[in-house]
């Protein structure tokens, strides 16, 4: 798809800026006129990412649970933009798979505090900081509209954000700020096929095609395909779209 400006102007802040969704949606933001900051943990790819970019991108490392580390990152990305008009709440871990009576409390806490924690603290920290008219989208999953066996910290974590979601949205909508959470399914990228290995125990081709068999698509997504409907959603394409669970899932949640 040819770029159209639709975020022309804009000043974007992106958590999980180092993986493959995340540097997709920089990709896709800069492409359509925004400028970004990737924030994430592993500074030499968060620089690589930024540089790829050129001029339009800057970066941070920081630990979304650590507050003091979010509010420095999102303050220095608003300092060098003059504030933002769209925040991606991105960074994620997957945990284990093991079923509920068997699952390690310290994973299953690590996970909620990765994506409850910190996207809680990646709102809190940018909402001064979010014009009017704005846009923040948190990423969920398909599993954050369904489930499956083994899964439940990081179900839970991706249910969660809906509910700060929706009442982020109701808070903000007097200001014009528009809150979603966007669910992808299956993606192909590393993180993804580490997931699908450890439920299946199967070679990564083969436990590609096992998944693959679960998607009325019948594939995996690209990063690029869940990077537009993150445009979508930043932009004001969606401008009357606020509280909504976008579903970018080849029908998994069917």
């Amino acid at each position: 798809m040819e770029p159209r400006g639709l975020l022309r102007g804009k000043a974007a802040l992106i958590t999980g800026g180092e993986g493959s969704i995340g540097m997709a949606t920089a990709r896709a933001f800069v492409a359509e006129g925004a400028r970004v900051c990737l924030v994430g943990l592993v500074a030499d790819e968060l620089r690589d990412g930024a540089q790829a970019l050129g001029g339009a991108a800057t970066w941070a490392a920081a630990d979304v649970t650590d507050s003091a580390a979010v509010k420095t990152a999102v303050a220095g990305a608003a300092e060098a933009f003059g504030g933002l008009d769209v925040v991606v709440s991105n960074a994620g871990i997957a945990g284990v798979i093991a079923p509920v009576a068997d699952y390690p409390e310290d994973v299953f806490d690590e996970v909620m505090a990765v994506h409850v924690r910190g996207s809680f603290l990646v709102c809190k920290h940018s909402l001064g900081y979010v014009r009017p008219g704005g846009s923040i989208v948190i990423t969920s999953s398909v599993v954050g509209l369904t489930s499956a066996p083994g899964i439940c910290a990081y179900a839970t974590a991706k249910h969660a954000l809906v509910g700060l979601m929706r009442t982020l949205a109701k808070e903000t909508a007097p200001r014009g700020i528009r809150v979603n959470t966007i669910h992808p399914g299956p993606v192909d990228n590393e993180f993804q096929h580490r997931i699908e290995v450890a439920a299946t125990g199967a070679s990564q081709a083969q436990a590609a095609a096992a998944f693959e068999q679960l998607i009325p698509l019948a594939r995996h997504a690209a990063p690029a395909e869940v990077a537009r409907a993150m445009v979508f959603l930043a932009s004001d394409e969606s401008s009357f779209v606020t509280g909504a669970t976008l579903a970018v899932d080849g029908g998994m949640s069917i």
